[in-house]
């Protein structure tokens, strides 16, 4: 009896953090590289792996809470592949993340790193495309 409570009690803790976004950050950035003929997981000389290579852009990928997060991974992968860093904001809820795209791109601004944003509509639109091939 003890043994299934705890067991309940587990998962329910557990489960949230699960399910707390729509799709995985690897799932929008699959999605986004692929589209945008670019390579998913670059590994750097140090072992560290840029989420997607473009000819002209070294690409970090975060939810729209990690922003700040993302703006020193981009320069740094940029720095290192003689690249543009470039930020992909996944929102998964536009309106309510539009506060961190705002404070992305007025940094984003002063070191030239180029934002673009994904959101489930978007990956919702890319399934629907590829489905008609």
């Amino acid at each position: 009896m003890r043994f299934g409570i705890f067991v309940i009690l587990l998962l329910t803790t557990i489960m949230p953090a699960y399910s707390r976004h729509l799709y995985l950050e690897k799932d929008y950035q699959n999605v986004w590289c692929s589209s945008n003929h670019g390579t998913s997981e670059y590994r750097l000389y140090d072992g560290t792996r840029v989420d997607c290579v473009t000819n002209t852009h070294a690409i970090e990928f975060d939810f729209a809470n990690k922003w700040a997060e993302s703006i020193g991974q981009s320069l740094y992968y940029g720095k290192n592949l003689s690249k543009k860093a470039g930020i992909v904001l996944i929102m998964e809820n536009p309106q309510k993340d539009l506060r961190y795209l705002k404070r992305l791109k007025l940094v984003a601004s002063s070191y030239n790193i180029t934002v673009w944003t994904i959101t489930p509509d978007d990956m919702k639109k890319y399934v629907l495309i590829n489905n008609k091939k």
